[in-house]
């Protein structure tokens, strides 16, 4: 049987997953539902078909990252990404553009408006037309001032069970804690009791209760709005916390994967082109566990071990950890693929490090960055100490003192940017890596908030001014930057879903081989993460003519077989993407 009605057979996985969720009486009203809700979806959005390639680079930015006197800023977004970066990135994440309280958006008053600083659907409809779209799905939490929040205060049956209101005599040492603060926050209610609520984060983001089959329904439909105006791709948010049994760490529970599995199952009833990516920065192999059976979970998961590893090894001169642990890599089907990053609206996660780096060369990151300029957060373990939780820095400060030489620096920036254009899977691009902003001392006086430090936002004009004048450094990184990308969007072999190996040549060297469509593209991306000129030997494996795509220097096959047949050098920090066919 067609359509919606063929959930009601217990036979249906949506229906099955449901019956484990809740109990039967609950779950048979969340079958009904979910019912509701696909028929009235459908009606409104026309499916389409889209495979992700190498084309598809996703620029990581703020609604308001850019604005204009009298301007809605998304407008000035897109009229950005129009004028600069249209033909170079096909897709956009625009963090989270709903009315906020606070968090730069990650405590969202309402799921279902935009920010009316940033404009209206309009402009975020106006944005999907040219650009692929990926919005957030920020629903562990909703803030405080929420209506919802409000509506359980106030007394409104209806949302008596939204929120989870704990006794705090109970014992909850065993939750893990991304933040060193207090898991229960208190409230008043409308009749004075006091309510001591689930705060995962802040005491501004109170926690839904999944145990709710209307939180459920109410959730699904926002995310179904958001692909209604315009998303193909959603991230959740912080989503490895969202379901909550008292007694057990809370996180990466048995449910939480039966609830994501849940919610991409029945958003592919209406919409099977939607990719969902979890964002869960958490150790390397609890992380990859959002792949699910690599059919029913995450088609995405952020890479989240990439950029401390990248920060390692420039800071060492030394890709020893980095390529042991990329030699690790690896995904459960061709249907999935790595969300590959160095820099986001969040600091520099530690804890995806966790048995892949030393305590002390942890110790020599957290260093590092203070030396130059940058902050750390931290988290509370459960014997009550704290340990780094994320380094705070804008990432060209992160490899560099700003004192540096620009030359230098632009040259240490590039090497890791170019690293992660070349990792299977898909780039994403904080914006203020493409630009090279710095760090944002002022911003972090007037919040008080750490991760301020990589989030200032620009007037239109000055940036316009800075990316026109030669020798800046914001010019002399867009423009580089744009280069690799326009490269890497024409090869196949970058293509997401194609085969790689990590070749171990040099501890100074990272170096990814990949290739696509039956091995007809091939290329070999050779990254020298030091300050040395590096001679380099290539596999025999690696046949002769190959070019450089980034220099157009090409190595002819040599008849004559020498002991230097397929020896290259590298230049310090010098990039080599080396095409050919085998």
């Amino acid at each position: 049987m067609k359509g919606p009605k063929h959930i009601s057979d217990p036979k249906h996985t949506i229906n099955k997953r449901l019956h484990r969720l809740y109990p039967e009486e609950i779950a048979q009203r969340a079958v009904n539902d979910i019912i509701d809700l696909i028929f009235k979806y459908k009606q409104r959005i026309k499916p389409s078909d889209y495979r992700l390639s190498q084309k598809d680079i996703i620029l990581i930015t703020y609604g308001d990252q850019v604005s204009k006197l009298h301007e809605p800023s998304l407008e000035t977004l897109n009229n950005f990404m129009n004028d600069h970066l249209k033909g170079v990135i096909n897709s956009i994440h625009i963090l989270p553009f709903y009315p906020y309280s606070s968090d730069d958006g990650f405590s969202v008053v309402n799921y279902n408006a935009v920010d009316p600083h940033m404009g209206s659907w309009r402009e975020i409809e106006s944005i999907s037309k040219d650009y692929r779209l990926m919005v957030d799905g920020v629903i562990n939490h909703i803030s405080q001032f929420s209506d919802w929040f409000k509506a359980y205060l106030a007394g409104d049956p209806y949302f008596q069970d939204f929120f989870i209101n704990v006794d705090p005599s109970i014992d909850l040492s065993k939750v893990v804690r991304p933040r060193a603060t207090p898991l229960l926050s208190e409230f008043i209610d409308d009749e004075g009791k006091i309510k001591n609520i689930w705060t995962t984060f802040s005491k501004d983001q109170v926690d839904l209760n999944y145990k709710s089959h209307r939180v459920l329904r109410n959730v699904l439909d926002a995310l179904f709005y958001y692909i209604e105006k315009g998303a193909t791709l959603i991230r959740l948010d912080a989503i490895a916390f969202i379901w909550k049994e008292i007694g057990t760490s809370c996180v990466h529970l048995p449910q939480t994967h039966e609830l994501i599995q849940l919610m991409r199952e029945v958003l592919h009833e209406v919409a099977p082109e939607v990719i969902i990516i979890t964002e869960t920065n958490v150790p390397h192999n609890e992380n990859i566990s959002y792949f699910g059976s690599g059919e029913d979970e995450a088609q995405m998961v952020y890479n989240f071990a990439l950029p401390p590893l990248l920060l390692h090894s420039i800071l060492n001169s030394n890709t020893k950890k980095l390529t042991a642990w990329a030699k690790t890599l690896t995904l459960p089907s061709d249907k999935v693929c790595f969300f590959n990053f160095t820099a986001s609206h969040d600091g520099i996660g530690m804890r995806p490090i966790k048995g892949i780096l030393e305590d002390e060369e942890i110790e020599n990151l957290v260093k590092t960055v203070e030396d130059h300029g940058g902050l750390v957060s931290y988290r509370a373990e459960e014997d009550g100490s704290q340990t780094p939780y994320e380094l705070n820095c804008s990432y060209i400060d992160a490899l560099t003192h700003p004192k540096e030489d620009q030359y230098l620096r632009v040259k240490r920036m590039l090497v890791t940017q170019a690293a992660v254009l070349a990792m299977p899977g898909v780039p994403g691009i904080y914006f203020h890596s493409l630009v090279g902003s710095k760090n944002y001392h002022d911003g972090v006086k007037h919040t008080g908030v750490n991760r301020t430090i990589n989030r200032e936002k620009y007037n239109i004009d000055w940036l316009e001014n800075e990316l026109s004048s030669q020798g800046t450094l914001a010019k002399t990184m867009f423009d580089s930057y744009k280069r690799l990308i326009s490269i890497r969007i024409s090869e196949e072999a970058f293509n997401p879903f194609g085969e790689f190996e990590i070749l171990d040549l040099d501890d100074r060297l990272f170096v990814i081989d990949q290739s696509c469509c039956g091995n007809e593209n091939r290329i070999v991306a050779i990254h020298n993460f030091s300050n040395e000129e590096v001679m380099c030997k290539l596999p025999v494996s690696i046949s002769l003519p190959l070019c450089d795509i980034l220099s157009s220097n090409c190595m002819s096959k040599n008849e004559e077989k020498t002991e230097k047949m397929n020896e290259i050098k590298l230049e310090p920090y010098q990039i080599m993407w080396l095409k050919g066919k085998i």
